[in-house]
């Protein structure tokens, strides 16, 4: 390696680590403020502490890496430019292409091992984290009952739609569904407001639910009699539940029982997924087309009505109107109010099946994201660096002045892209193959114009070139003014 590539890799490997090892630290003390609720008052002893940080601290290179390669990058060219090293450079008949070539093997080395950590290492950190925090929601009941989902406590699954009130204990529109010894569930409440009442101490967890119903199942004694089935069904105003919590303290950390989200899974994995959902969900668009389609009767429609329409002169015109005409007027409208009903009820179905279809929809490409998102981050650095460092050399400035705010608003647009995006992905308004990419092709094209830019001694914009009409009109009505 020449004496001068080596003198800008070290410079720029300098920059790199110490801003790697800053924001990763920012970063770590931003993910304990988010899970503040998770891990404050629990006694967690600083080694469950430290693997919580361990675990999440993959999770943030995605975030890390792009903003240090694009900091590191103008800050060093911008030193250099600053200083007039790299006037020097370039008098000595190297380009800035060629000045570049010892970083650019760095980011390209950067690419392939964050490929690897996307592919690896972030779906275990993912897989660790998230079993772990499911141990730790375990410490403290209230906190394990996230709003709209199901939350599994000891035998039961409670769902709430809203937490508010003093350390979110009071709930609003409750589910619970409790399972018997044979994991079959019996029980179902309904309420429409509840209150978690529970002592840090205490080895019970109240449940004041108010205003709802109660639904359970009784174990027949003819258990093949499926047409004797008892239970009993309840409203109340107010019924309490005591939750056992004995358990609930003696949590062993190292249980790892959820393996089944999108973001624990590598590449292969992710393909076949993906292959699976698609052909699950073709089915069911097939299968409930055929279903829908018999259940709307236009099969005996067809059969039994148009085969006598075919006998009828083909000059009549015939309608609905003709077929109501031969009954009475009350029967015609008890017709036309059952067919309306019909329709309203096939048009729900429609709209329910249809709200099915969208989340199955939205899970496929949750998982085509994430995976077209590993490709994607992999080449992000580079681009980036493809963008810091002729930025670097035409602004001529190092330090945490200039640089600093260039860089984040650079980031900041590269990350937002990428997260509006993905969101549309998510949804099916864009491909999630062109969402994960849409940051990358913008910043792609933008690190060329400006390599160009920088390589020829230019600015970013020639404002002389641009003002210029302006100003030769401006010196043309003087001059029309003086005479």
């Amino acid at each position: 390696m020449k004496i001068l590539h080596k003198y800008i890799l070290t410079s720029y490997l300098k920059i790199f680590f110490s801003f790697f090892f800053i924001l990763m630290f920012i970063f770590l003390i931003q993910i304990i403020w988010v899970f503040i609720d998770d891990l404050a008052g629990k006694e967690i002893d600083f080694e469950i502490l430290f693997k919580f940080l361990l675990y999440y601290s993959p999770k943030l290179l995605p975030l890390v890496l792009p903003l240090t390669v694009l900091l590191a990058s103008i800050m060093t060219f911008g030193n250099l430019s600053e200083q007039y090293e790299l006037v020097a450079i370039k008098s000595s008949g190297m380009s800035l292409f060629t000045a570049m070539k010892s970083i650019v093997v760095f980011n390209l080395s950067l690419c392939i091992g964050m490929f690897f950590i996307a592919n690896t290492l972030i779906p275990f950190a993912e897989f660790k984290s998230y079993n772990l925090r499911k141990n730790l929601a375990k410490l403290k009941p209230a906190l394990a009952i996230t709003e709209g989902v199901f939350n599994d406590i000891n035998t039961m699954s409670i769902k709430v739609a809203r937490k508010y009130g003093p350390n979110n204990t009071l709930l609003e529109d409750v589910i619970i569904h409790r399972n018997n010894s044979n994991s079959k569930n019996t029980l179902v409440i309904k309420a429409k407001s509840g209150e978690l009442i529970s002592e840090e101490s205490d080895k019970l967890l109240q449940l004041i639910l108010k205003n709802g119903k109660r639904y359970q199942d009784i174990e027949s004694t003819r258990p093949n009699n499926k047409q004797f089935v008892p239970h009993s069904y309840v409203s109340f105003e107010k019924y309490i539940m005591n939750i056992d919590l004995s358990g609930f303290n003696q949590v062993d950390f190292d249980d790892e029982k959820y393996s089944n989200t999108y973001r624990m899974q590598n590449v292969s994995q992710l393909k076949f997924s993906i292959d699976s959902l698609s052909n699950k969900l073709a089915f069911r668009y097939e299968n409930f087309g055929k279903n829908f389609y018999t259940r709307t009767g236009i099969t005996n429609f067809q059969n039994n009505i148009r085969m006598n329409i075919k006998s009828i002169n083909k000059d009549l015109y015939i309608d609905y109107r003709s077929h109501l005409n031969d009954y009475p007027k009350d029967i015609q409208i008890n017709i036309v109010d059952a067919v309306l009903n019909v329709l309203n009820s096939q048009k729900q179905v429609l709209v329910n099946q249809k709200n099915t279809f969208f989340i199955k929809e939205k899970i496929i490409n949750l998982h085509k994201s994430n995976l077209f998102d590993k490709y994607a981050l992999a080449l992000s650095s580079l681009i980036l660096f493809f963008v810091g460092a002729p930025l670097g050399a035409i602004i001529r400035k190092g330090g945490f002045g200039l640089p600093m705010v260039i860089s984040l608003i650079l980031f900041l647009s590269y990350h937002f892209l990428g997260t509006f995006s993905r969101n549309a992905a998510e949804d099916g308004s864009l491909d999630p193959l062109i969402a994960s990419w849409i940051p990358n092709l913008i910043m792609l094209p933008l690190g060329i114009y400006l390599i160009w830019r920088a390589s020829t001694d230019r600015s970013i914009i020639n404002f002389d070139k641009i003002t210029y009409p302006f100003r030769a009109l401006l010196n043309k009505i003087i001059t029309l003014k003086k005479i």
